[in-house]
């Protein structure tokens, strides 16, 4: 199997405990565990990580996540060095550093700054023990706590860098249709993503934003650039090799083939 670029996009809901608002560590350890085998396969990966927010609850005192911008911006504040703790943490058992980026979406919209992130996440990526973990910088930009749960901004990564593959985690294992027997089935393979987006549903957890809808447009962006997408249960991380190898559980959408050739598809 030839090693891959690939990027996992984590959303808040994956790594947030189900019964309290505070950070899942035994979620994240086994999130780690998988990043750590890929690498050992030779695969090259940047994570895409949420989470800020939900890491900055518990120590400011909320049990829910608050509405208002600037308090969410607080607690992404604080609760982006305690997310960057535990990736280093659990990263650091397996001989692994973490590389923080924090990104907004002008960084990628203006040639010459996308271009710096492009060089700065190649450069990190030739050391064999460097994890990138990229995420929105929340506490000045608002776009992915309002929409999206950094599904967009995962996507243009994807684009920028350019990934092979880009996996966006969830708490389901794809993409669901009804059966004839009134049911729901998953969807494993879809040729074109605008032909089902209207089986997504916008729905949420108390502790994320991003919902189907918004992995959708993500995939649909990142697809038409040329980049295969995988959407697959984060509550199963065992079987990341499998879906970069082109095995395991999920929704996998074929990219479309570019007019110069190249194509993420197998």
């Amino acid at each position: 199997m030839r090693s891959k670029r690939v990027i996992l996009k984590f959303g808040s809901g994956i790594l947030t405990r189900t019964d309290r608002a505070e950070m899942d560590q035994v979620q994240l350890a086994r999130l780690v565990e998988a990043i750590a085998d890929l690498k050992s396969r030779g695969h090259a990966v940047v994570v895409m990580s949420s989470g800020a927010v939900s890491s900055g609850l518990k120590p400011l005192g909320f049990k829910e996540r608050p509405d208002d911008i600037v308090t969410l911006q607080a607690c992404a504040a604080v609760g982006q060095t305690h997310l960057m703790h535990g990736y280093e943490s659990f990263l650091r058992t397996y001989g692994l550093h973490v590389a923080q980026l924090l990104l907004t979406h002008e960084d990628l919209e203006t040639k010459d700054r996308a271009e710096r992130v492009k060089a700065t996440l190649e450069r990190l990526l030739a050391f064999d023990n460097t994890v990138p973990v990229i995420n929105e910088n929340d506490s000045v930009a608002v776009e992915e706590l309002r929409y999206g749960d950094n599904d967009k901004l995962s996507a243009r990564v994807a684009l920028l860098w350019p990934a092979d593959l880009l996996i966006l985690l969830t708490s389901v294992d794809g993409l669901m249709r009804l059966s004839d027997g009134g049911g729901a089935e998953l969807l494993s393979l879809v040729e074109d993503v605008d032909a089902v987006l209207r089986l997504a549903q916008e729905e949420t957890g108390p502790h994320s934003v991003g919902g189907m809808l918004s992995k959708l447009h993500a995939v649909r962006e990142a697809v038409h650039g040329g980049i295969e997408c995988i959407i697959a249960s984060g509550r199963r991380p065992e079987q990341m090799v499998d879906l970069v190898e082109g095995r395991g559980t999920g929704t996998r959408f074929l990219a479309r083939r570019l007019h110069n050739g190249r194509s993420a598809s197998p």
